[in-house]
């Protein structure tokens, strides 16, 4: 399931910066190469699915706008084909620092039970069978 479209990044950056990022053509087409964007929102999908599937069952019944937001600063950051500006680099910072918070269970997505929940609480249990020598067996010897 992907987490992000062309058009959320369209709608989120713009088509003027998308075609800046993606249009490799020689002489430049002037137009957003789709399957530049497609591979770099494959990519982003990717590394979600990595942080988020080591907490949550994937796919997800549906994506929350956090992931998009992620998935759609990703792909940018993977975009910038003569390298990242220093809004990009911090954008995509916060996007990795946001999944590991989301893959360490301090940030929770609103998409119901997670796989493997954390554990309440910490405790020893000992089950076993009743005892077979006590006073009472051992009161003739």
């Amino acid at each position: 399931m992907p987490y992000a479209t062309q058009q959320d990044l369209i709608d989120r950056y713009g088509e003027d910066e998308l075609i800046a990022l993606t249009d490799r053509a020689n002489p430049p087409a002037g137009a957003i190469d789709a399957a530049v964007v497609a591979r770099a929102l494959a990519d982003a999908d990717s590394l979600i699915d990595g942080y988020v599937g080591s907490r949550y069952a994937l796919p997800l019944a549906e994506v929350p706008p956090l992931l998009t937001q992620i998935a759609c600063a990703v792909a940018r950051y993977r975009l910038a084909k003569d390298g990242p500006t220093e809004n990009l680099t911090k954008d995509h910072d916060t996007a990795l620092r946001t999944l590991r918070d989301i893959a360490d269970g301090r940030l929770a997505l609103p998409v119901g039970e997670t796989e493997t929940p954390a554990p309440a609480s910490v405790g020893v249990a000992i089950a076993g069978p009743g005892r077979v020598f006590s006073a009472d067996t051992l009161k003739d010897f």
